[in-house]
C-alpha cells in the first residue's frame, strides 16, 4: 500500500510539473532583429475582471492564421486565452507609424465596438511574458446636451525598454487625438496603425517584474498592512489576557472547590462544569457528518498552509500566469489522503460503524459544491461566449486528476485510518442516559454564540481582507504574503482562544452539547467574510452584471464555505484539547 501511495504521489508530481511547464521553453534573450513574442490574451469591461473574451471576439487586425498558445493547467483556468497579435515588434527596431491593416467596419461591428467603448473595455496582451494593457477607446459626454461621442483608438504606440539582450519593461499608449468617431450606426473606413520606440535601461533582468509589486509595496499601503498586523496583535493579547487573568483564575478556583475531599453534600449540588463529567464526553448526534467536517477541515488547513509555504518562497510572483490556481489544484489533490486518514479515524473512534460511507461522504462535503457550482458557472461562461469557460480537454484533465489521484489518495488516507486503531481519549466515562440540560438565558443559544465567536477573528482579518479583494475581484496585485501569512496565523489563534472562551462557558452553565457549538462557532467566521463580501460588492466595487454577479457570490460561497470548515476544524480541536485537560485535573469518579 506504502509503494502504490508513493507511485501516485511520484505521479502526480510529474503531472504537475508538466502542467507547470512552459509551453514555449524561451531564455527570454534576443539579437537585434529578432523576433519577440507578443500574443494578444482578452478583451472586456473594467470593472469586471471575470467577464473577458477572446481578443478577436471584437473585429480587430487578426494574422491571416492565428495560432493560440498552448496553455497550462492553471492559465486556462485563469481564463488566459493567448494568440498571435499581428503586430511585429522585433527587438531594438524602432517603427514610426505602420499601418496595421485598413477595413471598414459594417453597422454590427460599430454597434459591438461602441458597446465595448461603452462599458470601458480593455485590452490584455503578453509580450516576452510581460503584460500590457490598454482602453480600445473613450466615451465623451456632452454636458450641455447631454450626448455621448463614442471614439475608438486606431493607433497604438508601444514603449519598450531593454538591458543588454533582454526585454525588461513595455508600456502601450493611445492617442485619443487619434481616433476615429464610432457614435452612429454606418459603416465606418478605418486603418490601424502602431509604433514602436525603444529605449536602454540599466534595470536587470531578475528585477524587471518588480515594477508590478510596487503598488502593494508602497510606504502608505504598508502603513495599512501593519496597521492591519498590529491591530490583530492587539486582538489577540487582549484575549490572551482575559483568558489568563479571568478564564485560568476562575479554573484554578475550580480546580480546588472541585479537589476538596471535604466538601458537604450542598456543596456537592453546586452547579458547574465537573457535574456533567458523566455527558460531556457523549459522541454528537450525526456522527459521519462530524467526522467528515473534521476531515475536510483538515485538509483545507494543509492546503492553505502549502499555499502559504509557496508563496512565502516566491512561486506566486507576479503574473506567473496561473501558478496559483495549478497548485491549488495539485495540492487538494495530494492532500485528500489527509482528509480521509482524519475523517476515517476519528468516525471510528466515535464508535461508528459504516466508514466507507463516511469516506464517500468525506470526499463530497467541500468538492460537492463546489463541483456543482462550477457546473453552473461555466455554463453561464458558455452562453457569455467567454473565456471562463473551460475547454472540454481541461475539465477533463481536472475529472482525470480527481479521478486517479484525489480519490485513490483519499481510499489509501481512509484505510490507513481504519487501520490506525485509536480510541477515543476520554478521561471520563460516559453515562448511560444523558443528563437534563438546565433552561438557558436566549443569548447562550448557538446564534448569539456564533456571533460572538465569528466577530473577534473577523476584526482581526478585515483590514487586509480589502487588498484580498482588490488583487482577486480587480486589476491590484498582492505580494505581500509574509504580512498575509502572519495574519492568517493571528486568525487560527483568534478562533482557536474565543471557541475554547465560549466552551468553557457552556459548559460551566452545565450544558455538555459543545460539540457542534465549537464547530459553528469557530467556523461563523466565515459567515462574516461573507457578509463582508455583499457589502464590497455593493460598496467598494463597480462590478455589475449577471455573470459577474454570479461568478462573485457562487465562487466567494465555495471559499467562505471552506473557511467555515477550516476554521470549524480549528475551533473544535482547541475546544477538544482544552475540554480533555480541565477534566483530566479534577477526580471524575
Amino acid at each position: 500500500m506504502a509503494r502504490a501511495g508513493a507511485s501516485v504521489v511520484l505521479a502526480v508530481l510529474i503531472l504537475a510539473c508538466a502542467l507547470g511547464a512552459r509551453a514555449d521553453g524561451s531564455d527570454h534573450k534576443y539579437k537585434e532583429g529578432d523576433h519577440v513574442p507578443l500574443y494578444a490574451n482578452k478583451v472586456g469591461p473594467f470593472h469586471n475582471p471575470s467577464e473577458t473574451y477572446r481578443y478577436y471576439d471584437l473585429p480587430f487586425c487578426a494574422p491571416e492564421h492565428p495560432k493560440d498558445k498552448r496553455e497550462a493547467l492553471g492559465e486556462v483556468l485563469n481564463g488566459d486565452r493567448l494568440v498571435d497579435a499581428p503586430y511585429e515588434l522585433n527587438f531594438k527596431e524602432d517603427k514610426n507609424s505602420k499601418i496595421l491593416c485598413k477595413k471598414t467596419l459594417t453597422k454590427e461591428e460599430v454597434a459591438k465596438l461602441r458597446d465595448a467603448v461603452a462599458k470601458d473595455y480593455y485590452f490584455q496582451m503578453y509580450y516576452d511574458d510581460l503584460p500590457l494593457w490598454g482602453f480600445l477607446g473613450k466615451m465623451d459626454k456632452d454636458r450641455e446636451q447631454g450626448d455621448a461621442k463614442y471614439l475608438l483608438f486606431k493607433h497604438i504606440h508601444f514603449d519598450i525598454m531593454y538591458n543588454d539582450n533582454h526585454v525588461i519593461e513595455i508600456n502601450v499608449q493611445t492617442d485619443p487625438n487619434v481616433a476615429v468617431d464610432i457614435t452612429e450606426d454606418k459603416e465606418v473606413p478605418i486603418e490601424f496603425s502602431y509604433s514602436v520606440t525603444w529605449k536602454k535601461t540599466d534595470i536587470p533582468f531578475e528585477k524587471r517584474m518588480e515594477k508590478y509589486s510596487k503598488s502593494s509595496s508602497m510606504p502608505q499601503h504598508l502603513e495599512i498592512h501593519w496597521f492591519s498586523i498590529i491591530n490583530s496583535c492587539v486582538t489577540v493579547l487582549l484575549l490572551t489576557g482575559f483568558l489568563a487573568t479571568i478564564l485560568m483564575r476562575v479554573l484554578k478556583n475550580d480546580f480546588i472547590k472541585y479537589s476538596h475531599e471535604d466538601e458537604s453534600l450542598e456543596d456537592q449540588e453546586e452547579s458547574g462544569w465537573k457535574y456533567i463529567h458523566g455527558d460531556v464526553f457523549r459522541f454528537p448526534k450525526q456522527k459521519s457528518l462530524f467526522a467528515a467536517i473534521i476531515g475536510s477541515g483538515t485538509q483545507l488547513l494543509a492546503l492553505a498552509i502549502f499555499i502559504f509555504l509557496l508563496a512565502l518562497v516566491g512561486v506566486f510572483y507576479p503574473y506567473n500566469r496561473g501558478a496559483l490556481f495549478t497548485a491549488l489544484v495539485v495540492i487538494y489533490a495530494l492532500t485528500s489522503g489527509i482528509a480521509g486518514y482524519t475523517a476515517t479515524s476519528f468516525y471510528l473512534q466515535l464508535e461508528g460503524t459504516n466508514w466507507v460511507r463516511n469516506l464517500i461522504f468525506t470526499g463530497c462535503l467541500f468538492c460537492g459544491p463546489l463541483f456543482l457550482t462550477f457546473c453552473f458557472l461555466n455554463t453561464v461562461a458558455i452562453a457569455y461566449s467567454a473565456t471562463a469557460a473551460l475547454p472540454f480537454g481541461t475539465i477533463v484533465v481536472i475529472i482525470l486528476i480527481w479521478a486517479l489521484v484525489t480519490s485513490p489518495l483519499l481510499v489509501l488516507g481512509g484505510i490507513a485510518g481504519k487501520n490506525s486503531n485509536t480510541e477515543f481519549q476520554a478521561p471520563c466515562r460516559t453515562t448511560k442516559y444523558p443528563r437534563e440540560i438546565p433552561q438557558l438565558p436566549w443569548y447562550r443559544s448557538t446564534i448569539p454564540q456564533m456571533a460572538m465567536a465569528g466577530f473577534l477573528p473577523f476584526s482581526a482579518i478585515y483590514i487586509e481582507l480589502y487588498y484580498i479583494f482588490a488583487s482577486i475581484w480587480g486589476h491590484k496585485i498582492y505580494t505581500i504574503y509574509s504580512i498575509l501569512f502572519i495574519v492568517f496565523i493571528i486568525l487560527i489563534i483568534v478562533t482557536a482562544f474565543v471557541t475554547v472562551a465560549l466552551t468553557y462557558f457552556q459548559l460551566a452553565v452545565e450544558d455538555h452539547e459543545w460539540w457542534w457549538r465549537s464547530v459553528l462557532c469557530g467556523g461563523s467566521t466565515g459567515i462574516f467574510i461573507f457578509f463582508y463580501c455583499i457589502y464590497y460588492y455593493h460598496a467598494r466595487s463597480d462590478m455589475s452584471g449577471f455573470m459577474q454577479t454570479s461568478f462573485f457570490f457562487g465562487y466567494m460561497t465555495c471559499v467562505c464555505y471552506g473557511f467555515f470548515l477550516m476554521l470549524g476544524t480549528v475551533g473544535f480541536r482547541a475546544s477538544l484539547f482544552f475540554v480533555r485537560h480541565i477534566y483530566r485535573s479534577i477526580k471524575c469518579e
